[in-house]
């Protein structure tokens, strides 16, 4: 969930609500469906679990499932092909570790606001073949990987060498993506002042409010029932700024085009091969987007794109577009898991 405050961790316990997490192997001698497991456990926006797949045995169809949208928190479904991004990275993961070679086509196209009776919108091709089975530290990471919303060890350093692992996690081949670290304190805290001021704007809006209110599950036996969206429990005694404060790196995402639907996929990737190595190397990360998410705003309600410019002094380069802000550190406390809905409720 990319949701800017703070709420109490859920209460997970048992249930069928998170068999997918506990079951991880289970589909391992299925085929394809063990690829559609991995890319269910991805991270996603508000856990809407964006996405639906057609199945074969040589091919999987990745859709956008636009219905499952946030409203005017996601005016652009910038959030959602995010979001199926970091579900394509789990999947083609996957597929080496499950004896399959994969060729990926994205489908061009630009971020529109969504249709008054949204239909899935096809975001991928994994073309198939069979291969040599090898698997990777980040496959391995999958089933371990979740948000963690509670307060880091803010005192506690991150390595050089995984902050050098991190700085490697765009690939040569996404020319179009670029990720920024920082790590000084004088950053942080400019980062953590934009982050604040522009979530309590966005979320000031009543419209806004509406887009991300169908999402929130009130009780245990709702998460169980509808298997997605966010626990609501009570709040969380840190501020979300001493949440951000406890973070010892900042992480920017950019590209070329913000509303470019390839860009937005690949960036979504990179968050979640990110996020899986910092898995790997137990460090715990959390999403930070309000001020990305305040510049759709501004663009929706054709403000002054004064955000965008906060940031870009940032950056020191405003041809690269911000399209996710994450905070990473140590845990004082585990990430716990969300609730994912089965493999047949995602299946076209």
């Amino acid at each position: 969930m990319w949701r800017a405050f703070g709420a109490a961790r859920p209460e997970i316990g048992g249930g069928p609500a998170f068999d997918l997490w506990r079951n991880w192997q289970a589909d391992s001698h299925k085929g394809t469906l063990a690829l559609v497991h991995a890319a269910i456990l991805s991270s996603n926006a508000f856990n809407t679990q964006p996405w639906l797949f057609r199945v074969s045995t040589a091919r999987i169809e990745l859709y956008a499932d636009a219905k499952r949208n946030l409203g005017a928190f996601d005016p652009y479904l910038r959030e959602m092909y995010f979001s199926v991004g970091c579900a394509l990275e789990n999947l083609l993961l996957a597929a080496p570790a499950n004896g399959f070679r994969a060729a990926l086509t994205l489908m061009p196209g630009k971020l529109l606001p969504p249709f008054p009776q949204p239909k899935p919108e096809l975001a991928a091709l994994v073309d198939l073949s069979p291969g040599k089975p090898i698997s990777s530290a980040l496959f391995a990471a999958i089933p371990h990987r979740h948000t963690n919303r509670t307060l880091f060890d803010g005192a506690r350093e991150l390595p050089t060498d995984y902050v050098s692992a991190l700085e490697n996690v765009v690939r040569d081949d996404e020319e179009d993506v670029r990720l920024f670290l920082f790590r000084r304190a004088s950053e942080r805290k400019a980062i953590t002042d934009i982050i604040w001021d522009t979530s309590r704007a966005l979320l000031s809006d009543p419209e806004v409010r509406r887009g991300t209110q169908r999402w929130y599950r009130t009780t245990p036996d709702e998460v169980q029932r509808l298997r997605d969206g966010e626990y609501v429990g009570e709040p969380d005694p840190a501020s979300y700024v001493d949440l951000m404060t406890s973070g010892r790196l900042f992480g920017l995402i950019a590209v070329r085009d913000r509303y470019d639907r390839a860009q937005t996929i690949r960036a979504g990737r990179v968050w979640q091969r990110a996020h899986l190595l910092a898995t790997a190397r137990a460090v715990a990360a959390r999403p930070a987007n309000g001020a990305v998410e305040i510049i759709d705003h501004e663009r929706r309600l054709n403000l002054e794109p004064k955000t965008a410019a906060r940031l870009a002094r940032l950056t020191g380069d405003a041809s690269w577009q911000p399209t996710f802000m994450f905070y990473m550190g140590y845990a004082t406390v585990p990430g716990v898991a969300s609730p994912r809905r089965s493999i047949q409720e995602v299946l076209s």
